[in-house]
């Protein structure tokens, strides 16, 4: 199974003394978790895509290509790629020249992303979002796949005779997820495509993702890829860890109350009971992701949010060292020993899917 972290790099004050990062500074500690992650023993660093204050990582490739020089086992992901505002051309070109220089190091997720003006900043339209998500994975899907593309459609200009360069490292694609937090429609495309499909698992009640994940899971089955449990699957999840539980929920309630998106609302014990979000003892987050197979079934992906809401960068290495020792080390075994034989354990890395190439045809 793949244990890692996911950064959406927000850059907040930090409210026990007011500092703010400059955007430097944070973009830097972003590199630094991803580095400590590895170090860590985890598999994989997920950066998200933003194009507005308070966020910085408005270019992932960079980001990632800086981090695959500096590293040489981690997966470099996103945490959300705009396929919906970003060109399907460029999304190509961009991850194929990253699966290069990262020797395969590299998958992706898709998203819309939850930042409504960004569609008019790109000459789109909120209200295409949907549409936008289907016909740009279709032709994205393709050109990876494809020598040459002939291709038209609703939302950009059509292509003759056009290749993509660089072509997919091996001939090998980069794994696809799509991320959602709503939109059974995004269920249904993974499904469709034979992708994974990333439930955030942060912010809703588990019965919601419950939804959306046995949407997915049924519509895999359906198309051919498997049974519904053999599904790739990725599940959010966000931990603040001490030695004892009361130092962990003192420490941590000060950036939870003024944290950019849940701020000011629920309380730190309420959205604890409601959510899957962890603040306690790294056995209490054993405890607590492991019941998301209870919740969700088997899965291949378990990615955790550490950095957010002005947490200094000393505080976020120090839980990533606390997930590294003590945490996933635990959760790997037990995953392992209640995941049946047929259920793949871990999602499709470069390395697996040129394996698969390679067996004979059934």
């Amino acid at each position: 199974m793949q244990f890692g972290i996911f950064s959406v790099g927000d850059v907040t004050p930090d409210p026990t003394d007011g500092r703010t990062p400059s955007e430097a500074e944070r973009i830097k500690a972003m590199v630094a978790i991803a580095e400590r992650a590895e170090q860590a023993g985890l598999d994989v660093f997920a950066t998200g895509e933003h194009h507005n204050p308070p966020f910085v990582p408005s270019s992932p490739t960079t980001m990632l290509g800086y981090i695959a020089a500096r590293t040489e086992r981690l997966i470099l992901s996103t945490a959300t790629t705009l396929i919906t505002t970003n060109d399907p051309v460029k999304i190509a070109e961009d991850f194929a020249m990253l699966q290069h220089l990262a020797d395969g190091r590299v998958d992706l997720m898709m998203g819309r992303g939850n930042t409504g003006p960004v569609y008019p900043w790109f000459g789109k339209d909120i209200r295409d979002g949907i549409p936008l998500a289907i016909e740009n994975y279709h032709l994205l899907h393709r050109l990876w796949r494809e020598d040459v593309v002939d291709w038209e459609g609703e939302h950009r200009t059509p292509l003759q005779s056009f290749t993509s360069t660089p072509r997919p490292l091996d001939g090998v694609p980069p794994f696809v997820w799509h991320g959602s937090i709503r939109s059974p429609e995004i269920a249904e495309q993974a499904a469709y495509y034979g992708d994974g499909f990333f439930a955030n698992n942060i912010f809703w009640p588990k019965e919601h993702y419950q939804r959306l994940i046995g949407l997915y899971r049924r519509r895999y089955e359906h198309y051919g890829h498997g049974a519904g449990d053999q599904a790739i699957v990725g599940l959010g999840g966000q931990v603040f860890m001490r030695r004892n539980s009361q130092d962990a929920v003192r420490e941590f309630r000060p950036y939870f109350d003024n944290a950019p998106v849940y701020g000011h609302g629920p309380s730190l014990e309420e959205f604890t009971a409601q959510t899957p979000l962890t603040v306690g003892t790294p056995e209490q987050v054993i405890e607590k992701t492991l019941a998301f197979r209870d919740h969700f079934g088997d899965y291949q992906r378990q990615l955790f949010l550490v950095d957010h809401a002005g947490l200094p960068l000393k505080t976020v290495l120090e839980q990533i060292d606390m997930l590294g020792e003590e945490v996933v080390p635990v959760l790997r075994k037990e995953f392992a020993a209640l995941r049946p034989a047929h259920v793949p354990e871990t999602a499709p890395t470069h390395a697996s899917q040129i394996a698969a190439q390679s067996l004979p045809k059934a």
